[in-house]
């Protein structure tokens, strides 16, 4: 993922902007990066890695060496950026975030063209650099923006600063990502998360629409090119990624997440009464399934007890290192029992998702290890089938890497992808039998999904709005 913050301001707003970054530290941790306008500077930019380091220290210098009027600056979990860019628009530093799935066969297009590209280790070309020269192309910066959504397969959101302190904010082709404007005494600043301008003193001014785009000024905002009518707003931004505070088109995330605990409690005093009898406590596997376990917990009148504390001052996401056997070995490290409310009990647990399980099952076993008499588990979605091709939450390369479609393939071989919707839907066979199948490799005493249905009346836009690919493999 990603995210990226910017302002256009009639005062120097690099510390607003170093604060509205590092608002979006939740949405990626490999590389960070800052671009400034001063009048008389000029363009300036820094980027750091963020992998052992947070956002906040590796940029704690940045008011040494950069001040700007106007700054743009972005975390990314792909390539370094934002860049500085020189071409017949004049300079200027560009960040995007997305997924381009056509990356090589563009490539070779600009490539046929005359064009040419510096590489990265392994003769990668920075996806940023491949959209610039996609802008670049064209007349104009809208009509060069608009063109990259349409030759891309994928998604790209494109946040850009100009060597006059103008802002051009451009939300992708079906608004998959969101794109919000805050207006302040001094300016105007352009935010993934709203949130992180609201903190600064800014108030909602604007959510763009899907492919819209924008020039910003301390003056104004300018409708470059008006919004697309088809939109597919990742659902995940609900269920997963998106910070507790934030609010997409017009949703908190997490009133959201207690809607659709709520929703997943009212399916199980149906599907599961006997089960749920029996259930000392409900608890969240933190940090983004508390929410939804809060929802579950005031609706089943169940007791919310946090069983387990994250312990996140030296780590403070699991996923940071590279590889997988790091990831799950911090993430082992952070789990701190509280055996008060674990030996003996009953525990239900609800997950914002399952995506390969292999974190999850690692929580099981200590939660057995730490004296549980049974544990129950909830996923606040439904069984994730495709791998993402627009945005790559998942870090899935391939739908196999998923622990739905293995365990299908388990049990019949690739005719079961065949049957991918009774597979999902708790009420049939198959259904039934994925559930058990992951309840016997993980040691859950029950396990369930919440249905798409559910997951969308939680978020509560219609359902043409949503992208719901990885559920579905609908476009």
């Amino acid at each position: 993922m990603g995210g990226f913050f910017g302002i256009a301001s009639k005062q120097d707003c690099l510390t607003d902007v170093f604060f509205g970054v590092d608002y979006h530290t939740h949405l990626g941790t490999r590389i960070g990066g800052m671009a400034a306008y001063d009048p008389e500077a000029g363009l300036q930019r820094q980027i750091h890695s963020i992998e052992n380091a947070p956002f906040r220290t590796r940029f704690e210098h940045v008011f040494d060496e950069m001040k700007g009027t106007s700054a743009i600056g972005c975390i990314s979990d792909a390539d370094p950026q934002p860049l500085l860019v020189r071409s017949h628009f004049g300079t200027y530093a560009i960040c995007m975030i997305g997924l381009i799935n056509n990356a090589d066969q563009l490539t070779e297009d600009c490539l046929r063209d005359g064009q040419s590209f510096d590489v990265m280790t392994g003769g990668k070309v920075n996806a940023t650099v491949l959209v610039s020269r996609l802008i670049n192309g064209e007349k104009t910066l809208a009509e060069g923006i608009r063109k990259a959504n349409e030759l891309v397969n994928g998604t790209v959101s494109i946040l850009i600063l100009r060597e006059d302190g103008t802002l051009i904010a451009a939300r992708d082709r079906y608004g998959r990502l969101p794109i919000h404007i805050g207006r302040g005494e001094t300016g105007f600043a352009v935010s993934f998360e709203s949130f992180a301008y609201q903190k600064l003193g800014f108030e909602d001014y604007q959510e763009l629409g899907p492919g819209e785009i924008v020039e910003v000024t301390p003056d104004g905002v300018t409708q470059l090119s008006p919004p697309g009518k088809k939109k597919r707003i990742c659902s995940f931004l609900w269920s997963y990624y998106g910070y507790p505070t934030s609010t997409y088109e017009g949703v908190n995330v997490e009133v959201m997440r207690y809607r659709n605990g709520a929703i997943m409690a009212l399916n199980d005093r149906v599907s599961h009464p006997g089960e749920m009898a029996d259930i000392d406590y409900v608890g969240g596997v933190p940090d983004s399934g508390t929410p939804h376990a809060i929802g579950y917990a005031n609706q089943s009148g169940k007791h919310f007890a946090r069983a387990f504390i994250k312990y996140t001052p030296t780590w403070s996401r699991s996923f940071m290192p590279s590889n997988q056997t790091s990831r799950c070995r911090i993430a082992k490290m952070k789990q701190i029992p509280v055996k008060e409310l674990i030996e003996g009990k009953n525990l239900l647990f609800v997950d914002d998702s399952i995506v390969r399980g292999t974190q999850l099952k690692e929580t099981v076993d200590f939660l057995y290890e730490n004296g549980a008499k049974s544990v129950h588990m909830r996923s606040a979605c439904p069984p994730i089938l495709f791998a993402c091709k627009y945005l790559n939450f998942s870090r899935s390369n391939s739908d196999m890497d998923l622990i739905a479609r293995r365990v299908i393939f388990e049990l019949e071989g690739e005719e079961g992808f065949n049957h991918l919707d009774e597979y999902s839907d708790r009420e049939t066979r198959r259904g039934q039998n994925l559930r058990q199948e992951i309840c016997d490799k993980f040691k859950f005493s029950s396990l369930d999904f919440q249905s798409l249905e559910g997951v969308i009346a939680a978020i509560g836009l219609p359902r043409c709005d949503l992208c719901t690919y990885c559920w579905d493999g609908k476009e």
